[in-house]
């Protein structure tokens, strides 16, 4: 090869390299999303979908976005999270507690992909996590049920016996007890955190136990419906706004809005500032929404709830502010001692006064 041909080759060769880096440089970040129920579930899922339109839409053609729904916990979880990483996905969401352990160990076998896991504890370099602080929403319900509640019994339905499940029905109880002494509450777990047919199974037993306001921690509308049909019974919607039941039985709500959440760590992933972090966010932070109390809730009681929505907001006031005893009688928080975050992500007891059963 002569000079002049060597020179052409190796210019052509830098202008293919140069041309493939380009290439390689606006390559969009790969997005993987999986959810345990389906996005059309008008609650978690579907709220979780909802933000990742939003940075689908936010960041165009930079961004591709997928999602894998319907997801059971377990081992199906690491087989939906490793096909999501093999399909090329640098950040991947896994959005259930339940996913913890499946995510984990998808982290460790691939250390390049960044992993973020939604309301649960464990970390590695590679994995963050983040929740809300759901229990702020449910002071503001328990004030407002503590206040209308004709039957003095308000109804719960749990999905599983986990820390942020229990701060939830302990929200409730303390600041509908806090407006009305003679309140109770009763607990029907339904052991899923989707199934329409057991969620409505909870709320009728929970209405036929006299129970005029049901609330949950499950993700189907399945309890405004059963609560609509009895006909003298209020609900709040969970996780999503639920308004398709306003102005009753849905009186009020507490909307999850990850969208600014997702897309800050989004910006992050593109622009490789990406950290592994934990997220605790809640009303101040907005990553807890209040929807709108609806007319069937009286003024005085709209003021007061929103009221306390502010104090809450501002970190003036904390729901679980002592005194405060454990279930069995013993001290827990002394009067206007709070607990910290560790306490409140590890908490496995019901509160004084409460006289359901805790499953262990």
């Amino acid at each position: 090869m002569n000079r002049r041909s060597f020179l052409q080759t190796s210019a052509a060769t830098a202008v293919v390299a140069a041309s493939g880096a380009a290439a390689r440089a606006a390559d969009p970040l790969k997005v993987g999303f999986i959810y345990v129920g389906p996005v059309g579930d008008m609650g978690w899922s579907y709220q979780h979908d909802q933000a990742r339109l939003a940075v689908q839409k936010e960041f165009g053609d930079k961004v591709v976005t997928s999602f894998i729904e319907n997801v059971p916990e377990g081992p199906d979880a690491e087989r939906a999270l490793t096909q999501l990483a093999l399909q090329g996905n640098t950040l991947i969401f896994a959005t259930s507690f339940g996913f913890m352990d499946a995510t984990v160990n998808v982290a460790k076998k691939f250390p390049k992909v960044k992993f973020e896991h939604a309301t649960g504890y464990k970390r590695a370099e590679n994995l963050a996590t983040y929740d809300a602080r759901f229990y702020e929403g449910r002071a503001i319900q328990g004030t407002i049920a503590g206040r209308m509640t004709k039957t003095n019994k308000i109804g719960y339905i749990g999905s599983f016996p986990i820390p942020e499940v229990i701060q939830g029905i302990n929200a409730v109880y303390i600041h509908a007890k806090k407006v009305n002494p003679d309140v109770e509450i009763k607990v029907v777990w339904a052991y899923t955190w989707f199934d329409p047919a057991k969620e409505a199974d909870a709320a009728a037993a929970l209405i036929s136990e006299g129970c005029d306001f049901v609330l949950q921690h499950t993700d189907s509308t399945a309890p405004q419906a059963k609560a609509q049909e009895a006909g003298n019974v209020y609900t709040f919607g969970q996780a999503s706004d639920m308004a398709s039941f306003a102005p009753k039985p849905r009186v009020g709500s507490t909307i999850d809005n990850w969208e600014p959440y997702y897309k800050l760590r989004v910006q992050a992933a593109l622009d490789g500032s990406w950290k592994s972090e934990a997220t605790w966010g809640g009303i101040g932070t907005g990553m807890v929404g209040i929807g709108e109390i609806t007319d069937a809730v009286p003024a005085e009681v709209k003021a007061e709830a929103l009221a306390l929505k502010d104090k809450i907001a501002a970190g003036s006031y904390h729901p679980f502010t002592g005194p405060l005893n454990k279930q069995d009688g013993s001290a827990w928080l002394k009067d206007g001692e709070t607990p910290d975050d560790g306490t409140l992500a590890g908490l496995n007891f019901y509160v004084e006064g409460i006289k359901a059963e805790l499953p262990k």
